[in-house]
């Protein structure tokens, strides 16, 4: 490579630079993307690369991973003495104010993005304990929510939403509203306890159902926002993902796991979920919908084996099954999902994430 060649790919910029250009205003998201367009056009050869649609900043070098070590022995040390002089809540407090100030460095700062999200993550459930243990500082609302046992709950979760739409304005952590949401959620259960305590354990699945569509829908009016998943919605509406996922798919398949090798119907309808699962996720371009199938997945093929008479090898046959299911999704993945597409009404299959 000559030097003029050389200095042309020292200057190229990144996708996360277009990307901070895209969320600053400096370009909108259609310069970028014809940016983009130019660059591929100018290098066709780069289409054959892998490509990924489903792009989240975790972790920009091995400093997050080194900074995320420092901050763990830095807080957990914090928490400790806190909590010898002035107890749990109080403790709870500092390392809230601890997280927050931190954050003023290493994500307003330095934007680093594995330290943000564990700081946001650290920050969230301190303030929930926090409010929580300030109405039962013996913290038995985890052991019975009846009657007013689920206040501390009911009371935190709002609190804590507050507090992380706060984080959001100042910082822009992408995971914010995830937290956020997922604390709501944990007052929805509390409010159930409380106010049903009877009824609770046959209405917390539907419950827990309920919220997580209702955290679907949430997702997908990001992800409808920006289909081109060039700017930080996208990101807001992986983590949305991730949150709703277990929600949804903890009750639709937990009340069918009995014993292993008790009833071979209910593993394969544990598998035909997965599989509907799996339809879902290639339709919404989320794989981490999947994700949280996966584990009930793992234990239908435990069961249709030890029905089969195999029991010394449910584990090794379990994950070869689940290993080369995964990737022969990963591997067709955009292929399954174009045919997906082309099934679609037209005008549905435009607002969904660009096709790959």
């Amino acid at each position: 490579m000559n030097r003029p060649q050389a200095a042309q790919e020292m200057l190229a910029i990144s996708p996360d630079a277009l990307q901070t250009a895209v969320e600053s205003g400096l370009v909108t998201a259609q310069q970028a993307q014809g940016l983009r367009d130019l660059e591929q056009a100018r290098t066709p050869a780069r289409d054959a690369e892998p490509h990924d649609d489903e792009k989240f900043r975790f972790i920009s070098g091995f400093s997050d991973i080194f900074v995320t070590i420092g901050l763990g022995l830095f807080l957990g040390a914090l928490g400790y003495f806190s909590a010898n002089m002035i107890g749990n809540a109080g403790m709870s407090a500092v390392i809230a104010t601890a997280s927050w100030l931190l954050a003023e460095y290493f994500t307003r700062r330095q934007r680093m993005a594995l330290p943000s999200i564990v700081l946001l993550l650290v920050y969230a459930g301190a303030i929930f304990s926090t409010v929580a243990e300030a109405f039962n500082p013996s913290l038995s609302f985890g052991m019975g929510l009846g009657n007013h046992g689920g206040l501390p709950i009911v009371v935190a979760g709002p609190v804590t939403a507050a507090a992380t739409a706060l984080h959001y304005r100042r910082f822009r952590v992408p995971v914010t509203i995830a937290a956020g949401v997922a604390a709501l959620v944990a007052s929805a259960v509390g409010l159930l306890f409380m106010l049903a305590p009877d009824f609770a354990e046959e209405a917390a699945k539907p419950l827990l159902l309920a919220c997580g569509l209702a955290v679907f829908t949430l997702a997908m009016h990001f992800d409808l926002s920006d289909p081109q998943r060039q700017t930080r919605r996208t990101d807001v509406a992986f983590w949305l993902h991730m949150l709703a996922a277990p929600l949804i798919v903890h009750p639709l398949i937990s009340g069918l796991v009995g014993e292993p090798g008790s009833d071979v119907v209910p593993a394969w309808s544990i598998l035909a979920m997965f599989v509907g699962l799996a339809l879902v996720a290639l339709v919404v371009d989320r794989r981490a919908i999947l994700v949280s199938g996966l584990s009930y997945a793992g234990f239908a093929f435990g069961a249709l084996v030890v029905k089969a008479g195999l029991s010394d090898s449910v584990v090794p046959l379990t994950m070869l099954v689940l290993g080369a299911l995964v990737l022969l999704l990963s591997a067709g993945w955009h292929a399954l999902r174009r045919t997906l597409l082309s099934l679609l009404p037209g005008a549905l299959a435009r607002r969904l994430p660009a096709h790959t």
